[in-house]
């Protein structure tokens, strides 16, 4: 599977996470500070990363100091369903209900051994008897151009 990663600000834990995807027989895409070793505008980096799936990667993975902001950016646009996880249980949630398609993390509070939780339950199969009506929902709030 082919995965994009991005993050706003050098961190270790980023390092961390492309080893642990590439050992897992990920390919992986790197944008903002995975990339360069230099900070980057969350927003742009978010929008970079997550504007890949589907065409160029199947998911992404992207990382800022609260992991907000990031989730936010990511879910304006089309298709995304942006994730923001803290623990395996939400992951697992993630995929099995939402099919979330990309998943935000939060710096400030990842470790290695969560995130090796985390992974382990974000690769959890999508199960559409589960999550279809609400995905399709989702889909339709996509292209939903009603205001208020």
């Amino acid at each position: 599977m082919k995965i994009a990663v991005g993050s706003d600000e050098p961190y270790e834990i980023d390092l961390a996470l492309v080893r642990a995807l590439e050992l897992r027989g990920h390919t992986v895409i790197l944008f903002g500070a995975p990339h360069t070793g230099a900070e980057h505008p969350w927003v742009d980096v978010a929008r970079e990363t997550a504007s890949c799936v589907p065409e160029r990667a199947d998911e992404a993975i992207l990382l800022c100091w609260s992991g907000t902001g990031v989730t936010m950016a990511a879910n304006k646009l089309p298709g995304i369903r942006a994730a923001l996880c803290s623990d395996a249980p939400t992951a697992t949630a993630a995929r099995v209900w939402n099919h979330a398609n990309v998943l935000c993390l939060a710096h400030r509070t990842l470790s290695a051994d969560v995130l090796k939780e985390i992974l382990d339950a974000w690769f959890t199969p999508y199960d559409p008897a589960i999550g279809s009506a609400g995905v399709a929902q989702l889909d339709a709030l996509d292209r939903d151009t009603r205001t208020c």
